[in-house]
């Protein structure tokens, strides 16, 4: 019997081979977001929390929601004040998962919709600066934030034609936008 790629002329093999790599690193997600469910579940176990864990793939990252029926003021409080705590447990999990898989990990992990509500927050940010540079003032600092954060304000000010980048060090790393070059 002829091998597979003696049935097939050769130009129909190419997206097959996209579509293996593109399926190796589905599955790959896949397994970053059991991983990351399971560690989470156990978590929200021993707390005595109540809360559904969702897993979403989706632009290449693993997201995780948890989620509960009714706003549980539990919940709120693995979100903690700024983030803070939904930070550190993103971290957590992401290690739980490089444990696990020997490959880091840049999945996002929400609580109650945090990261939605905060990401529409940055994106107002964003807009008011880019208005202060079109405004004219030559740069806009903006106020301290997490890597995450930094990322989301970085692509929304790339979006609106300006450009941004990141100073200060440690708990003080911030934006600072300026007029695109």
């Amino acid at each position: 019997m002829p091998e597979e790629s003696q049935l097939v002329p050769e130009e129909a093999t190419a997206p097959v081979e996209v579509s293996a790599q593109a399926e190796t690193g589905a599955s790959r997600l896949e397994e970053e977001g059991d991983i990351a469910a399971d560690y989470l579940e156990e978590l929200l176990d021993i707390a005595d929390i109540d809360g559904d864990i969702d897993i979403e793939i989706r632009n290449g990252r693993t997201y995780i929601s948890i989620v509960a029926d009714e706003e549980s003021d539990s919940l709120q409080s693995l979100v903690g004040q700024d983030g803070e705590v939904l930070d550190a447990l993103q971290e957590l999990t992401r290690l739980s998962v490089l444990s696990a898989t020997e490959t880091r990990s840049g999945l996002v992990l929400d609580i109650s919709g945090y990261r939605d509500r905060r990401n529409v927050e940055l994106a107002k940010i964003a807009q008011a600066a880019a208005d202060q540079i079109k405004d004219g003032a030559e740069t806009v600092a903006l106020e301290p934030m997490g890597a995450y954060e930094r990322k989301i304000v970085h692509d929304a000010i790339a979006e609106l034609g300006l450009e941004s980048e990141s100073e200060g060090e440690g708990a003080r790393r911030h934006i600072v936008v300026s007029a695109a070059h």
